[in-house]
């Protein structure tokens, strides 16, 4: 520690090795307005040197250390100290924070891949992990492989239960739900990590954006999550690229981006993306979207997070009162009247007056139930002012009697009666 009389108390790594090791990270030297949340704080140089580039912090470690209040009194510091597990951390605890640190600690844990988790539900922007590793990264296709020390075999020391190589440890952090991860450096068989929460925006965007299709939790086939499972997102959607790649695709969920776990094309156009959901999403209604390549940003479509009877409310957050007028309801195959069939490609048709002029398919939901269903094809007006709008049925939606309306920015049609077969 150097205290602020010029003073360097010695410690087991210099000052030196420590200014080394926090600069292999993209941390900005201005962090005022920000909060940074230090994981495994020891004595506290990095939740110290957080402070004094101008950041909120709190030092989290999971046994008390003297040496951290010593120092903290000597450096008159308003560093926030704990003392928790970090696997029973969580944002209605401690918050949220925009930058974490996760510097020495992941190779100590039984249960790192839950420690990840957390670590990325914590956070809001980025989280720099630093963890032993067992080889150099030069082959980052090595298969993701890590090993389990039973005992003392790392180092002579019990508590370091595990030894990912650098592939493992890259492949763990896009598991724990980062959008991006970038390696920084492996020094001494360490490697430092860098975890993004949100993709980058791109300025001058070249591609045609995509168009989603329909959202649906991948387990249940339902549009709402639940963020105490281990849940999948499915997103369908069309693309003109024919030569798509899984490295191609960003979902983002909310405010936070998701790492791509498999795309399979559906023939066409038609494309289907699984990604992680996000972990850290409030309780409410999110909108999921998609870019691929160098496209823009594609439609919006909701979906609902740990949801309470009032956000079910149907169609939810649109109140004005609307021109927009339901004439016709169909089976989008058979194109019978005020029922729609059961099936792969189930697909709604509705003829619908009222539509502002320039009105484009992204813009038009279809609301069947508590379901709000993108527009995938929506006509010119014929001559009696009515434009034709299909949606896809969701799979999930059991037969019976439900009430169907199309909305439009904020507006919203009045709910008319459909039976699904």
């Amino acid at each position: 520690m150097e205290l602020p009389d010029g003073r360097v108390i010695a410690g087991f790594q210099s000052i030196e090795h420590l200014r080394m090791r926090i600069a292999q990270f993209p941390i900005p030297a201005d962090l005022r307005g920000k909060r940074v949340l230090d994981i495994g704080a020891w004595d506290g140089w990095f939740s110290f040197e957080m402070e004094r580039r101008g950041a909120e912090v709190m030092a989290v470690d999971a046994t008390p250390h003297e040496r951290f209040r010593i120092a903290r009194e000597l450096l008159g510091s308003k560093v926030e100290y704990r003392v928790d597990d970090v696997c029973r951390l969580a944002p209605d605890k401690i918050g949220r924070f925009d930058i974490v640190l996760f510097l020495g600690v992941l190779y100590h844990l039984k249960h790192p891949m839950l420690a990840l988790e957390r670590v990325c539900e914590l956070s809001t922007e980025m989280v720099c992990v630093q963890s032993f590793v067992s080889d150099d990264g030069s082959d980052l296709s090595a298969r993701p492989v890590m090993e389990f020390y039973e005992t003392t075999e790392l180092c002579g020391q019990f508590d370091n239960w595990v030894g990912p190589n650098v592939a493992c440890l890259l492949a763990m952090c896009r598991t724990a739900g980062f959008a991006s991860v970038h390696l920084e450096s492996v020094l001494d068989h360490r490697a430092h990590v860098t975890c993004y929460r949100q993709w980058p925006e791109i300025g001058d965007p070249r591609e045609p954006a995509p168009y989603l299709t329909s959202v649906e939790n991948a387990a249940t086939h339902q549009r709402e999550f639940s963020s105490d499972n281990d849940d999948y997102v499915t997103i369908w959607f069309k693309s003109p690229r024919a030569d798509l790649t899984a490295g191609e695709v960003c979902a983002r969920i909310g405010p936070y981006g998701s790492h791509p776990v498999v795309l399979r094309s559906t023939g066409g156009d038609g494309w289907h993306v699984n990604c992680k959901l996000p972990p850290g999403l409030t309780p409410g209604w999110h909108q999921a979207t998609l870019r691929t390549g160098n496209s823009a940003w594609g439609n919006r479509v909701r979906i609902g997070v740990d949801l309470s009877a009032e956000d079910r409310q149907q169609p939810p957050g649109r109140t004005e009162a609307s021109n927009i007028r339901i004439a016709v309801v169909t089976d989008g195959r058979t194109w019978e009247r005020n029922m729609v069939h059961a099936g792969i490609n189930g697909c709604i048709s509705l003829w619908v007056s009222g539509l502002p002029d320039g009105a484009t398919k992204a813009g038009v939901a279809v609301w069947l139930g508590g379901h709000e269903l993108p527009a995938v094809f929506l006509s010119e007006a014929d001559p009696q002012g009515l434009c034709q709008i299909n949606a896809m049925r969701p799979s999930d939606v059991q037969p019976g009697d439900y009430a169907v309306a199309v909305g439009f920015g904020d507006a919203v049609s009045e709910a008319v009666p459909v039976k699904l077969l």
